[in-house]
């Protein structure tokens, strides 16, 4: 089974080249690698250049001039000529048999079309520890689980896999592609859900196996979406992605009772009323600025998918 490997980059050349150390070490060495860079990032582009003059791996420079991951995800995407892409971020390092065990779940079972696993997450340099057995769900309410980077036990079925390490096949994925309306300019966030579901919702299966795994440290983001301090512009972008993937996943009267679960309960990441009060209690002061922001971008979700 042939394998691609897929890293879209942007102004990360020192983490990158540690990926791509990474993916030199593969035991199922890859047909090929995408690597998706912005024309606009020459750091990023230099350092790939040295590394294809001393190294043998099949790089192949994907170039993009819009921004945001969906538009760099769907260029890799759109020219992979393997069975099976492995994806995974710049500032991550797959183990040496990362590729192998994917491709094994792939040849085991043609109905998945999704394999993710483990990434062990550094955040500051501190390697965030813990066990979870509840790994990539999408509950009644609506609300998701990840906890891919905390997964114990055997592999199993989940509804989201986590950009890090999410393998697919290559026939489905180029079929659905990620969704060109999620908004924002960097890590446009939750697009790895609106993908997981679009095919769960085909009547394909997606494996979370914890033995598939990939070293992740957090690296800075260069757009609004900064990790420690993102704008409000950003949590209205993610609210409003979150928010229209969950309204298409939900059709209909559920749908409006998962939009309404997250106005009333929400999450600390996207609060409603609920986590707001929670927050204040905490002395929090700056969290109604923060839920405006939240609500704008669930409310437009819901005009773009329901209309008026």
């Amino acid at each position: 089974m042939k394998v691609s490997v897929l890293v879209p980059t942007y102004r990360r050349p020192a983490n990158l080249l540690k990926c791509l150390q990474a993916v030199c070490k593969q035991e199922l060495p890859p047909a090929e690698v995408l690597v998706v860079c912005r024309i606009d990032d020459p750091s990023s582009r230099a350092a790939i250049g040295e590394f294809m003059a001393s190294h043998a791996l099949p790089i192949r420079v994907v170039d993009v001039t819009e921004g945001g991951v969906v538009a760099a995800l769907n260029a890799g995407i759109a020219v992979c000529t393997s069975e099976v892409v492995c994806i995974t971020d710049d500032d991550a390092m797959p183990d040496p048999d990362w590729t192998k065990r994917v491709a094994e779940h792939f040849a085991a079972d043609p109905s998945i079309a999704g394999v993710g696993g483990k990434d062990r997450l550094y955040i500051n340099g501190k390697f965030q520890a813990g066990e979870r057995e509840l790994v990539g769900v999408v509950q009644t309410s609506g609300r998701t689980v990840g906890n891919h980077h905390l997964g114990v036990g055997p592999a199993r079925y989940v509804d989201i896999l986590k950009g890090a390490n999410m393998s697919f096949r290559t026939e489905p994925l180029k079929a659905i592609g990620i969704d060109r309306r999620l908004k924002g300019t960097g890590a446009q966030v939750h697009n790895e859900m609106a993908l997981s579901l679009a095919l769960r919702r085909s009547g394909w299966k997606l494996v979370y196996d914890p033995r598939v795994q990939v070293e992740h440290h957090h690296a800075q983001r260069f757009d609004e979406d900064a990790r420690k301090a993102p704008a409000l512009i950003a949590h209205a972008n993610s609210s409003y992605n979150l928010n229209l993937i969950l309204l298409e996943h939900f059709p209909g009267a559920r749908g409006m009772r998962v939009w309404r679960w997250y106005q009333l309960v929400g999450t600390r990441d996207a609060p409603g009323l609920v986590q707001v009060v929670r927050m204040l209690m905490k002395g929090e002061l700056g969290i109604f600025s923060r839920w405006r922001a939240v609500r704008q971008g669930a409310a437009a979700a819901l005009r773009d998918v329901r209309g008026g």
